[in-house]
């Protein structure tokens, strides 16, 4: 059952990763899809300013410097809490700011225009992948799994957590699309990129795990 379980995982990585491959290419030759814009249009369609100032808020922690020090005093408070192993895990998930200036540079895709959608907050850069999208599953989503396997923090405390970082990673494709920083396409590669990202740290984190609690 054990070799099944990791075989179906094997299969489904390669599919995601498949599927990154296949979008990047596809993206390469088509920067404007017709998908990409009708779903602008949907997210877009409803126009409120609370909706802006929501939007700008979850998008406001996943710019630099904004991303390096809410990672930083993150991995620094598990640091202070003998959380050794922890705190450096933190900081890897920055790396995921490498991946994706480096994706940006090598693909270039434009970003949206004002032309083709409502731009609310001008975005630098190029457009694939969405850098926010890949730190927040990346930096949230291991917090959620760090909240889920330190059992001996206290339990409420987890709960709020895992809520607060879930919140923010479904919402921030929503709000880099709404706010005219990025494209369907943007965020959906960036979705599977940071989950391909987030399993290979994860895995690192807990293949040695079990040999002591506090490092």
């Amino acid at each position: 059952m054990k070799e099944r379980r990791k075989r179906i995982l094997l299969y489904v990585l390669g599919g995601i990763l498949l599927g990154f491959i296949v979008l990047t290419i596809l993206v390469s030759f088509f920067p404007v899809s017709v998908i990409d814009r009708e779903f602008s249009e949907e997210v877009q369609e409803h126009q409120y300013p609370f909706l802006d100032s929501l939007m700008k808020f979850v998008s406001w922690p996943g710019y630099t410097p904004q991303s390096v020090v809410i990672a930083s005093v993150t991995a620094i408070i598990f640091f202070l809490f003998r959380r050794r192993k922890e705190s450096l895990f933190i900081l890897l998930t920055m790396i995921s700011g490498v991946i994706s200036s480096s994706l940006k540079i090598l693909i270039d895709r434009p970003r949206p225009t004002d032309d083709l959608v409502r731009i609310i907050e001008i975005a630098k850069h190029q457009s694939f992948p969405s850098g926010h999208v890949l730190f927040y599953v990346s930096f949230f989503g291991f917090l959620i799994i760090l909240m889920n396997h330190l059992k001996d923090i206290n339990r409420p405390f987890r709960i709020a957590v895992i809520a607060v970082c879930a919140f923010m990673i479904f919402t921030i494709p929503v709000s880099r699309i709404y706010l005219g920083a990025h494209w369907f396409t943007d965020v959906l590669g960036s979705a599977m990129l940071g989950i391909l990202f987030l399993f290979g740290l994860s895995y690192l984190y807990m293949k040695n795990h079990n040999h002591t609690e506090h490092s």
